[in-house]
């Protein structure tokens, strides 16, 4: 098979790059990796060599690109067999809550933008973001509760919708959502435990770019 390029922003900020890419090192489907600072004067026209999207990730494997997370996350599972669950089920509420994730939590998103390297910060707390860490607590508890006794992902065995979710763990390790559940935190602490991830958070650690924008709560 024809190796697969990943085109991704910066690790620190750039959670969509992120979930591909998790998936990636789970299915253990070899890949080239090519970064792209954002928010720089050359970040689009880079972008652009890319993707008709001038946006990221951007995956390129044998003469197609593909330029959204979910689409890149589907391709991928298509080629490795695996990334959703196997039941009928179960595969249809992790393609819904993936699928949610993908298009909505705006608040969540904005006013909580990830930084992988980042700790301890505060913000204000809206009702707006109250109610997307409800949601997102809520979907992890049924999640875990219905589909979660195989092991420790939100389906039991590692899915795309641990990839989704992955960033909304590092930007609740960040700012502190202190109201979720015991049942949130377990799953929270698995993701940060995940070797894949660890490897994303330390290579975002030694990156130099620093974004005022991603840079808040201090």
């Amino acid at each position: 098979m024809a190796t697969l390029t990943l085109v991704i922003g910066n690790k620190n900020y750039s959670s969509w790059s992120l979930r591909p890419w998790l998936l990636l090192k789970h299915l253990k489907v070899p890949f080239d990796e090519v970064l792209v600072p954002l928010d720089t004067p050359e970040t689009r026209e880079e972008i652009e060599k890319h993707s008709p999207s001038g946006r990221v990730p951007v995956l390129k494997h044998a003469g197609l690109t593909v330029w959204d997370s979910l689409a890149i996350c589907e391709y991928v599972a298509e080629l490795a067999g695996g990334g959703w669950p196997k039941a009928p089920e179960a595969r249809a509420v992790a393609r819904a809550v993936s699928a949610e994730m993908h298009s909505g939590f705006t608040t969540l998103r904005s006013l909580w933008p990830m930084n992988a390297r980042a700790r301890n910060r505060h913000t204000a707390m809206p009702a707006a973001l109250e109610a997307d860490i409800e949601r997102v607590d809520e979907i992890w508890n049924d999640c875990r509760a219905r589909f979660g006794a195989a092991g420790p992902w939100l389906f039991g065995e590692y899915s795309i919708a641990d990839c989704m979710y992955a960033p909304v763990v590092l930007r609740f390790n960040t700012y502190g959502a202190g109201s979720i559940t015991p049942a949130a935190r377990w799953y929270m602490a698995s993701v940060l435990e995940d070797p894949a991830l660890q490897e994303w958070i330390q290579a975002a650690k030694q990156e130099t770019w620093s974004y005022p924008a991603s840079e808040i709560g201090l």
